[in-house]
């Protein structure tokens, strides 16, 4: 059996027929995304320091990535169909609704996220985060049917199951931004309520294309790689099936390994966002847990692979000494 077949990725199910709504969704994403990136040609009024479409186009592209992932995640919730079904309908609505409101905001040259500067923008606001609120549900409720599901080989099944917890985790992050600034306070009635920079107001100096702050902390950045986590983990699964000489075993304490050693990368960045440390600027604090975090992975890592490391340092040995 190929690495393929048993990982179920060669199982015969296709993306619309797990989910239309999702894949219908992730679709309408990718011509949102590519029409966005048309408007930067053009359009070149600025928010908050960059391209009014650039957030759009953004989201846009991760909102695709997203919806198709999770359209195929459910191909594999076979016995929980009634749950798989509703969460997905309402995931499809709840980021459809999200994009619309920040293309919305980005077509009247102003922001989205935050802004309570009028009814207007404020009722959009709210309705975000309405969206959000359900979306996260929904990804909660296929998180649970993932976790009562079986699936073949277990290194696979734990992949998915922590891949999505993951991005649960990933996805509740964002609260950290609901949060009044310092300066917020300071006025009576403020514009915005909430950010995602820390130690500055939004709109700094940002990183190429991503435009995550470059000057000062940014939580947009471990809110990306959270979220991101379902396909991650999942895709060193992959690679780990395509590993020869590894056992079953193996594969599985190391996709534990890769999901723990993500989490601990995820509060690191976070530990640093909230601390108002830009993410290319890391203090030494930072940089300790990092090595930290390295070294707990690297000597899992040996400890997991021990036996194809000592059959490769005997195998040395035998060259060497052939040679000598």
């Amino acid at each position: 059996m190929d690495a393929n077949s048993e990982y179920g990725i060669s199982n015969g199910f296709s993306l619309w027929d797990t989910s239309r709504a999702l894949t219908l969704t992730g679709w309408l994403m990718l011509v949102d995304f590519v029409l966005c990136l048309a408007a930067m040609g053009f359009d070149s009024r600025q928010i908050t320091g960059a391209n009014a479409w650039l957030k759009p186009a953004k989201f846009g592209i991760s909102s695709a990535i997203t919806c198709l992932t999770i359209a195929w995640i459910t191909g594999y919730i076979s016995d929980w169909p009634k749950i798989s079904k509703w969460a997905s309908r309402v995931f499809a609505a709840s980021i459809a609704i999200e994009i619309a409101v920040i293309d919305m905001q980005a077509a009247r040259g102003t922001t989205s996220h935050f802004n309570v500067s009028s009814p207007f923008d404020k009722t959009a606001f709210m309705a975000m985060g309405v969206s959000i609120c359900t979306l996260w549900i929904s990804m909660a409720a296929m998180t649970y049917a993932l976790m009562r599901q079986k699936l073949t080989p277990v290194s696979w099944q734990w992949a998915l199951r922590l891949g999505l917890s993951l991005s649960l985790m990933g996805a509740a992050a964002g609260g950290f931004m609901l949060h009044e600034t310092p300066g917020q306070r300071k006025i009576q009635d403020p514009p915005a309520f909430g950010a995602h920079t820390v130690g500055a107001p939004d709109g700094g100096p940002g990183l190429p294309f991503l435009n995550w702050s470059a000057s000062h902390g940014d939580l947009r950045i471990p809110h990306f790689l959270g979220l991101h986590a379902m396909q991650a983990i999942p895709v060193v699964a992959l690679w780990l099936s395509r590993c020869k000489g590894l056992s079953e075993p193996q594969r599985l304490r190391l996709v534990w390994l890769c999901a723990v050693a993500y989490a601990l990368f995820f509060m690191l960045l976070t530990w640093q966002a909230l601390r108002g440390q830009a993410l290319l600027r890391p203090d030494g604090a930072t940089m300790l847990a990092a090595a930290a975090i390295s070294l707990v992975i690297g000597a899992g890592s040996a400890r997991i692979l021990s036996p194809q490391l000592q059959a490769s340092l005997n195998g040395w040995a035998r060259v060497l000494e052939v040679r000598s």
